[in-house]
């Protein structure tokens, strides 16, 4: 059955948003990889007291800290649910068959991570509520190792590398909204369920322009703040609601009119280059003062590094061999097993996600810093073992003329 030129056109600009999609990940992990060195580097430096200072000044009701994990990572968190959604309804997770490969690869890469970190800490019980740290993959820094490849990778790669991505960040929201809850404020969370069902309404009704949405967006994230479960989980719930529908009177096959669409292209550039790398400034900085092999040797430490080392690579690449061996899916097109393998190692990389773990696991500034290293420790092995592993096993690919 020939395909309509409708189709193809719907294809190619489908392809058009993925490329661009990836472009601006890859870019934004490279520009996070700097941002995460320079913190290091201030946090290590004669500006440290500075550094420590602004961050725990307060700008109102909140230090300048929560400002950013509070308030500009619900803007990012908004961004990661309007991805899984066009994605789940109009993009590569649209079906069953083109979830099932990256769905089990991102199951096995968060549940392996998970038992290899609990294996750590299993009598250190404080810890145990740092399981989570290691199950997430930080897809900008993965897929801004990948572009340091080119087209020694196939685009398939890229694309199983980014739908795992995102099928994990939703299990990552999952996890925060069931394990990381603070005390529960009943009339802010009834106050937030209210809200919540305007946003759904107004999606019922079809409307179409974004400003009502995102009005009542912030006023969600206020009360979400105040009911104790985390605030970011405001933007998920917000993006969940924005309609994924063409505009009236635009070419019906295309949803780039859609007001899910416009957001996202909006959010993309400015979640990428500022917010991301605000966030890794000002959680990466961890003091080297006073660290010894010791501390870099404790279980939380290392279970957090081998979670995200060899949990990710097991998780991962186990899932996969499973579905692949069982005939049950194929390898993406083009793909070696040792290319995959570098793939699931780069799935170590943990850092934007891990971090916001971390900082909800854990109040001690303590922890907080055995989670850095940790995290710092398992993503740059993670990195740099997968781009190994996929320079020696990759040959360039010709783009197509």
């Amino acid at each position: 059955m020939s395909s309509s030129p409708l189709d193809g056109r719907k294809r190619g600009r489908t392809n058009a948003t993925l490329r661009q999609f990836l472009d601006n990940e890859a870019s934004g992990g490279l520009v996070l990889m700097a941002v995460a060195i320079l913190a290091i580097i201030t946090a290590n430096s004669p500006l440290a007291g500075t550094y420590f200072a602004a961050l725990h000044a307060y700008i109102g009701p909140l230090s300048l800290h929560h400002w950013v994990n509070d308030a500009l990572m619900a803007v990012f968190f908004l961004l990661v649910g309007l991805e899984i959604k066009r994605e789940m309804l109009d993009g590569q997770l649209s079906s069953w068959s083109r979830r099932l490969l990256p769905g089990a690869a991102a199951a096995g890469g968060m549940m392996v991570p998970a038992f290899i970190y609990i294996a750590f800490n299993l009598e250190h019980p404080v810890a145990l509520r740092g399981w989570a740290i290691p199950t997430a993959t930080d897809i900008a820094f993965a897929l801004g190792v990948l572009s340091l490849l080119g087209s020694r990778v196939p685009a398939s790669l890229k694309i199983f590398l980014a739908a795992l991505a995102i099928i994990d960040d939703l299990g990552v929201v999952l996890v925060i909204a069931l394990f990381y809850t603070a005390e529960l404020n009943l009339y802010a969370f009834g106050g937030a369920a209210v809200v919540a069902a305007a946003l759904a309404l107004l999606n019922w009704l079809a409307l179409t322009r974004l400003s009502p949405y995102l009005l009542l967006g912030a006023v969600l994230w206020v009360l979400v703040l105040m009911s104790g479960i985390h605030a970011t989980l405001a933007g998920v719930i917000l993006a969940l609601t924005i309609p994924l529908k063409r505009t009236p009177g635009t070419p019906e096959p295309s949803h780039a009119a859609s007001p899910l669409h416009k957001l996202e292209h909006a959010l993309h550039k400015p979640v990428a280059f500022v917010i991301v790398p605000i966030f890794g400034f000002a959680n990466a900085g961890v003091s080297f003062a006073g660290v010894t092999p010791a501390v870099l040797l404790e279980p939380l430490t290392l279970g957090v590094a081998a979670g995200l080392v060899f949990g990710k690579l097991i998780g991962v690449l186990g899932s996969v061999a499973v579905l692949v061996k069982s005939g049950f899916a194929d390898l993406p097109a083009r793909a070696s097993w040792s290319q995959t393998t570098g793939v699931a190692l780069l799935c170590g990389i943990g850092f934007t996600m891990s971090l916001f773990i971390g900082l909800l696991a854990f109040d001690d500034p303590a922890l907080q810093d055995r989670v850095k290293f940790g995290i710092l420790a398992g993503s740059l092995v993670a990195g740099l073992g997968g781009y190994i592993i996929l320079r020696l096993s990759g040959r360039r690919v010709a783009r197509p003329v």
